[in-house]
């Protein structure tokens, strides 16, 4: 009997332990994600975020992938900032909003994110999907047009289901990823919503 009972205990305590140690793990494990995906420049992604309609998390994973949050970064190509804007794409924003100011306006964080948000939600209006809406974001709206019109590249429906630069299709993914691990990080109602609109 008090063998048994004893048996019942270390079986408990081994139970008891391992438990301790998973929720341990997932803890220092999530503590860590969330320094290398943080919510930086809160304040302007949830204010552009609803007015402009973009989820949260697409914003943070967007400007993790395209600046690390450092709103210096210059691309090879010339993108600016947070959301890594192109000076054309800029101007053409500056355009549809109407309002002026000078390119170096890239460099400021509520701008980039303003401006990014805008041109993000501007790319999701457009062609209906976030997976089209990241690649004319990454190769310009130009390139994805183009490709729509290639049955090469989608269905019977007109979707977009190839993208011929390998650099975008992996910019598609990484940007995916990252909304994921977001989404899992940080879970709000909003999510579940996003994934049955998209």
């Amino acid at each position: 009997m008090k063998k048994t009972l004893l048996h019942s205990l270390v079986v408990l305590l081994i139970i008891a332990l391992s438990l301790a140690c998973g929720w341990a793990y997932t803890a220092i494990c999530d503590r860590i994600d969330r320094e290398n995906y943080p919510c930086r420049y809160e304040e302007f992604v949830l204010k552009y975020s609803a007015e402009f309609g973009v989820p949260p998390h697409i914003l943070y994973s967007v400007i993790r992938t395209e600046s690390g949050f450092s709103s210096n970064a210059v691309s090879s190509a010339g993108a600016v900032g947070l959301m890594q804007l192109m000076p054309d794409t800029f101007d053409w924003v500056k355009m549809k909003l109407g309002e002026d100011g000078t390119a170096a306006l890239l460099y400021d964080p509520e701008t980039n994110i303003r401006y990014g948000t805008f041109y993000l939600s501007y790319l999701k209006t457009r062609y209906g999907f976030w997976d089209t809406a990241f690649a004319a974001y990454n190769a310009g709206f130009g390139n994805v047009d183009r490709w729509l019109e290639d049955p090469e590249y989608t269905d019977q429906n007109g979707i977009l289901i190839k993208i011929p630069f390998a650099e975008t299709s992996a910019y598609i993914k990484k940007i995916n990823k990252t909304i994921e691990i977001y989404d899992r990080l940080y879970p709000t109602p909003a999510d579940s919503q996003r994934k049955g609109m998209e």
